[in-house]
């Protein structure tokens, strides 16, 4: 019996992908290997959003060599957005046998089909992969956004979109199989539809997904405040699956900043956004995406930021350095900022959400919440909330509703917790 080890970085649409190879590998007869030493397959999925992920993954792949030299039948595949010069690649990494798109998740189970399979291969065994109680589901890839620091669409093309139905049925199977939740996922997943027959939105998909038997939870990500429209909105706000959370990146709160980004709103407009949000969702939990030491960026402007995060009070903000990407229009700018200030600034906003992560969870003490349960994490039982906050709990559930074929213990269930400790990055709590 042949293994494989994936070692996946990057965005949930990696870990998706990453999800389906493994699927599409055990339907081939291969069984999940720990180690990249004990696998006859090891596959790599890659990200160069930033310099750091790029870091990690040059380092990752070097470090394959010495295996590829002992094992010189061992097949090593590399996905992703570090596939872009596949000749420069291969030179430069000769020992790897395969280099292959994003998202070419159908072209590795086909190369591995062709290269590493034998006939006993075919007839796989029972499956020893657990799927997981949420799941992602790509339903639009690419971006037709031009941002001038994103490498996303230098690597993964022009927006793309599946058809309702196509995704619809892909959810099916995975409730089949134990899924309760689903994120539905796009670079920018509210330009769903528009280069479809008929042009259906994102709506139309939350919609139509909603109608799935023992579905319980529907999410969404990452949204551009460029895109989401009303309809959006609203079908957040009318359609009792869909979680109420958001997850909308504004990048910077300065405006001279937005516009050598390429954002395509200014900070007004994104407050005027957040407000018809939290009107029509009430609870709603909001999360976000800042970049600090963007070229050109002053105090003034870094504080401008500050003040606007300090204002608006996301739930969670995820902060990151500016990291020059070649090809893309920000790295022909001067990358002025040194790294240690970038750090400072990145820091400063860490401590601040910080302080307000907490004070938004500190509310939530005594009150009891709906988890979905998803695993059992170091003697406790671990999920999330409607609003995607972390919750660990203990004791044995007597979870509703009843155990469901397939699942193990208490996964894949409801549970409801009263809180009884919360700090800004998760809360702890018992069986109300």
């Amino acid at each position: 019996m042949k293994r494989y080890h994936i070692w996946t970085i990057g965005c949930q649409m990696n870990i998706a992908d990453s999800r389906r190879a493994a699927e599409g590998l055990e339907r081939l007869g291969y069984r999940w290997a720990k180690r990249a030493e004990d696998a006859d397959l090891v596959v790599l999925n890659t990200c160069v959003v930033r310099q750091s992920a790029e870091d990690k993954v040059l380092g990752r792949l070097s470090s394959l060599k010495p295996l590829k030299k002992k094992h010189p039948e061992a097949i090593i595949a590399v996905m992703g957005c570090l596939v872009d010069d596949v000749p420069a690649l291969k030179q430069n990494f000769p020992y790897v046998d395969a280099f292959l798109k994003p998202s070419d998740v159908a072209g590795l189970v086909q190369f591995v089909k062709e290269h590493h399979s034998s006939a006993a291969d075919l007839q796989p065994p029972t499956s020893n992969i657990q799927y997981p109680v949420s799941r992602y589901v790509p339903i639009i890839e690419g971006c037709d956004h031009f941002c001038t620091y994103c490498i996303v669409r230098l690597r993964r093309g022009r927006e793309r979109s599946r058809p309702v139905d196509e995704i619809v049925e892909e959810v099916e199977c995975l409730v089949k199989r134990g899924a309760r939740e689903v994120t539905l996922l796009g670079q920018n997943v509210d330009a769903y539809g528009h280069d479809l027959p008929g042009q259906p939105d994102l709506a139309d998909v939350l919609a139509a997904v909603h109608g799935i038997e023992d579905l319980w939870r529907i999410r969404f990500l990452t949204s551009h405040p460029a895109d989401m429209k009303e309809r959006i909105i609203d079908a957040v706000a009318s359609l009792p699956k869909v979680c109420e959370h958001v997850e909308i990146p504004v990048q910077s709160g300065d405006d001279a900043v937005l516009k050598r980004m390429v954002r395509g709103y200014s900070v007004d407009q994104y407050r005027l956004l957040v407000a018809k949000i939290r009107q029509r969702i009430p609870g709603v939990s909001l999360a976000t995406d800042v970049i600090v030491g963007f070229p050109g960026e002053t105090e003034e402007q870094f504080m401008n930021t500050c003040r606007l995060l300090g204002e608006i009070r996301f739930d969670v903000v995820h902060v990151a350095a500016f990291s020059p990407r070649p090809g893309t229009a920000a790295s022909r700018l001067p990358d002025d900022i040194p790294q240690e200030e970038k750090e400072r600034r990145r820091k400063i906003i860490e401590e601040l959400q910080e302080v307000v992560a907490g004070e938004i969870n500190q509310r939530l003490l005594g009150k009891t919440v709906e988890v979905l349960v998803e695993e059992k994490h170091k003697g406790k039982w671990k999920g999330r909330t409607r609003t995607h906050k972390l919750v660990f709990f203990e004791d044995a559930p007597p979870l509703s509703p009843p155990k469901l074929g397939g699942m193990k213990e208490g996964r894949g269930k409801l549970a409801q917790v009263k809180i009884t400790w919360a700090g800004p990055w998760s809360m702890q709590g018992e069986l109300a």
